[in-house]
């Protein structure tokens, strides 16, 4: 079964990616020329730290949330290809989703996110 990524109990992606290792979380989204509705790339960080999401090399906007170490979500912002940036502290995994996910669920800081890890 392909894992799930859930916000406040309603299915939001069922095409969920991990990036768990350096390397996968340096390449992200780069040089992809797109992702699906259902898609959504989960990097996890080994504890709560500063993450600096940049979009070099991203062709399309994208959507990210961010989330504490309880999956709690600390933020959300909308990321413009090649040029957009976000820094946040206090994050334990990160987010990529295609760009209209946040208004499509409503998705807004202080919400509750599920995924069972690979």
């Amino acid at each position: 079964m392909l894992p799930l990524l859930k916000y406040n109990g309603i299915v939001i992606a069922n095409n969920v990616e991990f990036a768990k290792t350096m390397i996968a979380w340096v390449l992200g989204l780069m040089f992809r020329k797109s992702i699906e509705q259902d898609f959504a790339k989960v990097f996890v960080l080994k504890k709560p730290t500063h993450v600096n999401i940049h979009m070099l090399f991203v062709f399309f906007p994208i959507d990210v949330m961010f989330l504490d170490e309880n999956k709690k979500v600390s933020g959300c912002t909308r990321l413009a290809p090649w040029i957009g940036y976000k820094s946040m502290k206090n994050i334990k995994y990160v987010i990529e989703m295609k760009a209209g996910t946040i208004e499509r669920y409503n998705l807004t800081s202080g919400g509750q996110v599920e995924f069972q890890e690979n």
